[in-house]
């Protein structure tokens, strides 16, 4: 890094000045609002020139073939763009950003903007039942994001731009500032920060403003909006005034509680529909939606002509003028063809068909009002005056629309704000909110949660408010709680070659210049290659040190958060900085502390915050004989579940003539030194004791020990290393509450740093159960061990390495069953005809000649894998599954899963899964079939 000349320092520090994150702020909000407010306008205008073709087209010539037409073509482009080029572009767009704002991996870029704009253009514009107002949320937020990449920001500012980015698509949307924002705030951020707020106002208020002036328009429930172009037109007379009066009140309250239950219904049918085409219909996302399109072209053909148009739809049910059978007509087809249209995956969103849904309800619900009321009168029950008091139906449709809104987005503020934006008329707002709390109410007594926290938990994904603390962790920390307090520094008079040998003791790529106690400096290995190169080759002196550092050095404070400090780093383009209190050094942070920082805060481990931890610390250890040809390491966590780990330890290792390494650890803050805390190891040497014991039973050498570490999976890392193992045998409680893992912190990095051979256990729970009560009774270790009897296994295969070195373990573990049986299963596609079942038979053929029981092969056809193999497990009443661990992306499993890891979380039999040794083998995506075994 090159010292800044002494004149550019005023000219720095105006630009300081003028350029202050408050203005950069407004600026970059404005260009949010600009850029999602023409992409709203863009949206808008493709999608009512698409539909108008559409419906003309249908007039002109037959709808039976022109609308299946469209559907078919439509959604035959749109599933090819999705699926090809951003498979994040399918569905509403609200889980992915929700997903992006809780710090999960999920794209937004302007590849995903560009192809959900197209996509949903085709889809909705062809006659799909979904709306424009969800996608619009996700460009607009993956616009914000693309330009947040352009200018280095810190993780949490790019979230505020991102949520400023998706309040500006929805304020556009809906010409709905206000419920824009609202919106962020109650479903997506839940954040009330004063810089969000501002950016997320004025982008929202700059998109709206772009929307309405170039005529991207929304739901503008006014006399001028057309027919056509618009989600939502209407032309309710602007003569007819809203009314609300105290007889109007228990309608509007069982119209609350009608659009509560049936918008819980809807969100379960929209599951129901999305777990349908994933579980039955083998088709690709293309195929899927071109039949989707079909299907819903031909039903509307069926039915009256106003279906046609969405907008004509719309307008109808609002103003009210229609009978109760069309009402209900349109109610029922409307939720059919959304669940159809939201199943699949097609790009489109469900803003608009909750708002129609909601008019239909109202609207019927306001005609049945007064039916009701006037045949009262008739009888006589009540005064005839009640008739003319009653609120009119349209008014009914537009309480209906915020009731249904907030009863599947559980976002009854915004629905309230959205509707009286779009009416601009107090008088609706006592109707909207009792409608609009009583559906939420009455929702969330039905089945808790938004449609987009379902979706996301459909996809194994869990955005609980605990999860939401990865967004905020790195706003809470300081560069105090995770700063490097031990400091290697060097003194301004070291001569060039000092500094250098300095250098190349160390592994650190700069130090910082102190003299007096005091930070005056910093030097790099840049600087040292500039003297290298030359550049004081003219002097015959020797350089100090002084002379080539970078002075006057940017530097924090140590109650900085670690969101400042990283976008120091980024926009300075530097690996690490001082931290000073005035000028006295305090510490150093560099990117790898906030990294590791972030790993602690994604593995659940809050009270492991600070330096970089020091390698593990041996307290206790005992060695047997080493006459094995190979270790097994088995770290024992839970005392409870420790003697059955023990068992399958001791029958692998007598197996393969291998010893057994037999580890605890005792885990202590990182603030504290590993060979210094004094720790009690008294209940780890008894366990340990016990397991030499068995050891010697099964006649199996056991060497163990007992490290101080301040991380688990290290010091096992460690072990590794240093005893050279080769199997690791854990156990895993079968779940994991850290997002991003599969297994959890501990048992991902064996999975994915060991290059051994690692099986992990769940044990059932009916045998864990026996065994804690075996221990509270009393038992020996050998007593409680004899409940590990495994009569019955199911053996999945797929073909890979994985799966190969299951197999060869099960002589091995099928040592406690004096007859067992295993099922060898293999899952195909629906399509896949003939069955190829080459696999099953060798396998089955191998296990015959090594077993002492019986072996059975289950080809079976499904979709679902995971749900499959659980089925076949209660219906065979399996012990064990055995399974070869998956070696799946993160996102993938984010919206796919991960077989093994869903079967074992669910499952409540034994699960064992295996992961072969790590080789220079090809990846197992490439082996077509595993390789030939000998049988010995």
């Amino acid at each position: 890094m090159t010292p800044i000349p002494r004149w550019l320092t005023p000219l720095r520090r105006s630009l300081k000045s003028v350029l202050r994150p408050r203005r950069i702020a407004i600026l970059e909000a404005c260009l949010i609002g600009l850029v999602s407010g023409l992409a709203a306008v863009l949206l808008s205008q493709s999608i009512g020139w698409l539909g108008l073709w559409r419906v003309r087209a249908s007039y002109t010539f037959s709808a039976y073939w022109v609308l299946p037409l469209f559907g078919v073509g439509g959604g035959w482009l749109a599933g090819v763009l999705v699926e090809r080029l951003a498979p994040e572009a399918a569905g509403s767009g609200i889980p992915q950003v929700k997903m992006a704002l809780a710090g999960l991996p999920m794209p937004l870029n302007w590849r995903v903007a560009l192809v959900k704009l197209v996509s949903t253009v085709l889809v909705v514009g062809s006659g799909f039942s979904l709306g424009r107002q969800g996608p619009i949320v996700q460009i607009g937020a993956s616009l914000a994001a693309q330009m947040s990449h352009w200018v280095p920001t810190s993780p949490d500012y790019r979230r505020q731009l991102i949520a400023a980015g998706a309040a500006a698509g929805l304020a556009a949307g809906f010409n709905a500032p206000i419920a824009g924002v609202l919106f962020v705030i109650e479903e997506l951020l839940q954040d009330f920060s004063g810089l969000t707020l501002g950016t997320a106002i004025l982008a929202s208020f700059v998109g709206s403003v772009v929307s309405r002036v170039w005529g991207g328009g929304g739901f503008v429930l006014t006399q001028q909006a057309p027919i056509l172009g618009r989600n939502l037109a209407d032309t309710l007379s602007g003569t007819i005034a809203i009314r609300f009066s105290v007889q109007d009140l228990p309608f509007f309250l069982i119209l609350g509680s009608l659009a509560g239950l049936l918008g819980a219904l809807f969100n379960q049918g929209v599951l129901a529909s999305r777990r349908f085409y994933q579980r039955t219909i083998p088709l690709g996302l293309p195929l899927r939606m071109a039949a989707t399109g079909l299907v819903m072209g031909l039903l509307i053909a069926l039915l009256p002509e106003t279906f046609r148009n969405h907008a004509g739809l719309q307008n109808t049910l609002l103003t009210g003028d229609t009978t109760g059978f069309l009402l209900a007509l349109a109610f029922i087809m409307k939720f059919l063809l959304t669940l159809i249209a939201a199943g699949t995956g097609a790009p489109g969103g469900l803003f608009a068909p909750s708002l129609v849904l909601g008019a239909a309800l109202g609207s019927f619900v306001g005609v049945t009002s007064q039916a009701f009321i006037t045949q009262l009168a008739h009888w006589g029950w009540v005064a005839t005056d009640w008739v003319e008091h009653l609120a009119a139906p349209y008014t009914y449709a537009l309480a209906g629309m915020g009731a249904f809104f907030g009863a599947i987005t559980r976002g009854p503020i915004t629905a309230i704000v959205i509707v009286f934006e779009m009416t601009m008329s107090f008088d609706i707002v006592l109707p909207l909110m009792i409608g609009s709390v009583v559906a939420y109410l009455v929702a969330e007594l039905v089945a808790r949660g938004s449609i987009y926290d379902r979706l996301l938990a459909l996809n194994g994904v869990d955005l609980s408010k605990d999860s939401h603390t990865l967004n905020t962790f790195m706003s809470e920390l300081t560069a105090a709680d995770v700063m490097q307090k031990r400091v290697e520094t060097l003194s301004s008079q070291l001569t060039l070659d000092e500094v250098k040998q300095a250098f190349s003791r160390s592994h650190h790529r700069g130090f910082p210049v102190v003299d007096n106690g005091k930070l005056v400096g910093i030097v790099t290995q840049s600087d040292l290659m500039q003297v290298r190169l030359g550049q004081r080759a003219n002097r015959s002196d020797v350089p100090r040190l002084y002379e080539f550092m970078t002075p006057d050095p940017i530097g924090v404070s140590p109650h900085d958060t670690l969101s400042h400090v990283l976008h120091l780093l980024n926009t300075y383009q530097m690996s690490r900085l001082p931290v000073t209190e005035g000028r006295k050094l305090v510490g150093i942070i560099t990117r790898g502390d906030i990294i590791r920082a972030e790993s602690d805060q994604l593995s659940g481990k809050v009270d492991q915050r600070g330096p970089q931890p020091d390698p593990s610390y041996v307290v206790y250890q005992t060695r047997a004989p080493a006459i094995g040809q190979g270790r097994i390491l088995v770290p024992l966590a839970n005392p409870h579940t420790a003697p059955l780990l023990l068992q399958l330890a001791c029958a692998l290792a007598r197996d393969r003539n291998y010893e057994l390494e037999c580890l605890q650890v005792i885990k202590i803050a990182r603030s504290q030194a590993t060979d210094e805390t004094v720790v009690n190891i008294s209940a780890a040497r008894r366990l340990l004791q016990k397991a030499v014991r068995l050891g010697r039973s099964w006649q199996v050498p056991v060497h163990t020990q007992i490290r101080v570490a301040h991380d688990a999976a290290h010091a096992i890392l460690e072990t590794v290393h240093e005893r050279h193992i080769d199997l690791i045998l854990t156990g895993w409680k079968g779940q994991s509450t850290t997002p991003g893992r599969v297994f959890g912190s501990t048992v991902d990095t064996l999975i994915r740093q060991t290059a051994c051979e690692v099986i992990v256990v769940k044990w059932g729970q009916d045998l864990i159960a026996r065994m804690v009560e075996a221990a509270a009774s009393g038992n020996t270790l050998q007593e409680a061990s004899l409940s590990l009897a495994f009569d019955r296994w199911l053996v999945p295969l797929a073909g890979g390495p994985n799966a190969q070195r299951a197999i060869q373990l099960l002589p091995a573990l099928t040592i406690f069953s004096e007859a067992p049986e295993i099922r060898l299963c293999q899952v195909f596609e629906p399509t896949v005809l003939p069955l190829d079942t080459q696999i099953l038979d060798r396998e089955a053929a191998y296990l015959e000649r090594h077993l002492h029981g019986t072996v059975h092969t289950l080809p079976v056809q499904a979709t679902a894998v995971a749900d499959t193999l659980l089925a076949l497990t209660q219906q065979y009443h399996c012990d064990v599954i055995l399974l070869g661990a998956s070696r799946e992306g993160l996102l993938q499993q984010a919206f796919k899963g991960n077989i093994p890891a869903a079967i074992a979380r669910r499952s409540r039999s034994t699960v064992i899964l295996v992961r072969s040794a790590v080789t220079n083998t090809p990846h197992p995506a490439a082996w077509e079939t595993p390789p030939s075994r000998p049988d010995t």
